[in-house]
């Protein structure tokens, strides 16, 4: 029977859980107090949350909202990055984080609303460029072929603006 300790912190966990755009789960093993509290406050620069949590809380919490694959991967010594704003905005942050510290802090996985991810999804979230890029990028491939139509149209444009321009050459000339 859980204790009321245990379903408020349950109740927390599924709050956390339900508004998150993404949870990754780290093995925080190994790490000492100093590179703990280093972490906690790149995350905290970057709006995301770190919480070190009870497996077996955390799994009712996750099945509660509707998250019964990710509900799985909490197993073993595990934390939890929790982002509320731009996906992969977390996944850089604990990426940078162990690259610049050469931390021995692990990826576990971790999952989105409606998936969950292997490692190799956490690190492939990392390297996306950010969400201006992205729409730069949309808006440019949107842009290129009107571009190229306005040239195809002004093509005839421009050649009878040359023979005109020769004509006046040529009748200055007489």
């Amino acid at each position: 029977m859980p204790t009321e300790k245990k379903e408020k912190i349950i109740k927390g966990l599924r709050d956390v859980f339900s508004r998150c755009s993404v949870g990754i789960l780290t093995d925080y093993r190994g790490l000492t107090t100093a590179e703990l509290s280093n972490l906690r406050r790149r995350l905290r620069e970057a709006g995301i949350e770190y919480h070190v949590v009870k497996n077996s809380l955390a799994q009712l919490a996750a099945r509660e909202v509707g998250l019964d694959e990710a509900a799985g991967s909490f197993v073993g010594p595990v934390a939890v990055a929790i982002g509320y704003g731009e996906i992969p905005e977390a996944a850089k942050v604990l990426t940078d984080y162990i690259r610049t510290t050469k931390s021995i802090l692990n990826i576990k996985g971790g999952f989105l609303t409606d998936r969950v991810l292997t490692p190799r999804d956490v690190e492939s979230l990392a390297r996306l460029p950010s969400r201006e890029v992205l729409i730069g990028r949309v808006l440019a491939g949107m842009q290129s072929p009107i571009y190229g139509l306005v040239n195809v149209l002004a093509g005839p444009v421009r050649g009878i603006m040359g023979v005109l321009q020769a004509r006046i050459r040529q009748l200055e000339g007489q």
